[in-house]
C-alpha cells in the first residue's frame, strides 16, 4: 500500500515519499514495459500549487505556443533556475533510482554511457557539454488542444527516462486529454499505450528508446508520447526532463 499522499511544506517528508513509490517493484514494471504509473505523487493542494506557478512569468525562461512550430495545439513553459522547492526536489529524489535502470538500458544497448549517482553530478556534465538550459516544464492544454507524438531532446546528453505528473484532475477539470505512448519495434507494427492518471499520479517513461528482450538478445525498441485531443477543460501537466538544454 502506498503512504499517503505529501504536500510540499516539507522537502525532506517529499523526497522520502518518491523514494517509497519508487521502489524495485514499480522499477521493475518499468523496466518490463518501457513506463509505470507512481500513483499520488503529489496531493491536491500541491498540484494546485504548482499549477498556479503558471500564471508566474517570472518562473519561466521560455513559452512555446505548440501550434505555430506544428507541434500540436496548445502550450507550455519551460522553468528557469532556481526551480520551485518541490519541483527541485522531486527532480532530484527521482533521479537516482531512475539512473541505476538507465545504466542497465545502457548496457544492454550496447552504449558506453554511463550516468552518475547524483543529478547535480549529471547536470555537472550536461553543462560541460553546453546543456546549461533548464528542461523542467508545465504544459497547458484547453479543450480542443492535442500534442503530436515527440521525444524531449534538447543536445547530445540525454538521460533515456522522463516524468510527467498530472496536476489537474480528469473527469473535473478536463475530460480527454489521454498520454498516449508508442513503440516501435523492428520489423512490427506500432505498439500502443494509452496511459490513465489521476490527479498528482505521476508516469515514467522511455524518452527515445528502451531495451526489449528477443529471441536473440535485446533489440532497441524507439519510444514516442504525446496526448489525445482534450475534449473539455483544462489540463495542467508538470514535466520532469532530466538533461538540460543547449
Amino acid at each position: 500500500m502506498s503512504p499517503p499522499r505529501t504536500g510540499a511544506a516539507d522537502p525532506h517528508d517529499l523526497a522520502t515519499h518518491v523514494l517509497h513509490l519508487a521502489d524495485a517493484e514499480h522499477l521493475a514494471a518499468l523496466d518490463e514495459r518501457g513506463h509505470v504509473v507512481l500513483e499520488r505523487v503529489l496531493d491536491r493542494a500541491s498540484c494546485r500549487a504548482i499549477g498556479a506557478l503558471y500564471a508566474d512569468e517570472a518562473r519561466f525562461r521560455s513559452r512555446v505556443v505548440m501550434a505555430r512550430h506544428g507541434f500540436g495545439r496548445g502550450e507550455y513553459k519551460y522553468l528557469a533556475y532556481p526551480l520551485p522547492d518541490t519541483i527541485a526536489v522531486l527532480r532530484a529524489a527521482l533521479y537516482p533510482p531512475l539512473a541505476a535502470l538507465a545504466n542497465a538500458w545502457s548496457e544492454r544497448l550496447g552504449r558506453d554511457t554511463r550516468y552518475p549517482a547524483s543529478l547535480d553530478q549529471w547536470l555537472e556534465r550536461c553543462h560541460a557539454a553546453g546543456q546549461t538550459r533548464p528542461t523542467p516544464l508545465l504544459l497547458r492544454y484547453a479543450a480542443g488542444d492535442w500534442n503530436c507524438l515527440h521525444q524531449d531532446l534538447y543536445g547530445d546528453l540525454v538521460f533515456p527516462l522522463q516524468v510527467a505528473i498530472l496536476l489537474s484532475a480528469p473527469g473535473g477539470d478536463f475530460t480527454g486529454g489521454e498520454l498516449v505512448l508508442t513503440e516501435q519495434r523492428p520489423r512490427q507494427q506500432s505498439r500502443v499505450h494509452v496511459v490513465p492518471l489521476a490527479q498528482g499520479d505521476a508516469v515514467v517513461f522511455a524518452v527515445r528508446d528502451r531495451p526489449v528482450r528477443g529471441s536473440r538478445g535485446f533489440y532497441r525498441a524507439g519510444v514516442r508520447h504525446g496526448v489525445s485531443e482534450l475534449r473539455s477543460g483544462e489540463r495542467t501537466t508538470l514535466g520532469l526532463i532530466f538533461h538540460d538544454a543547449r
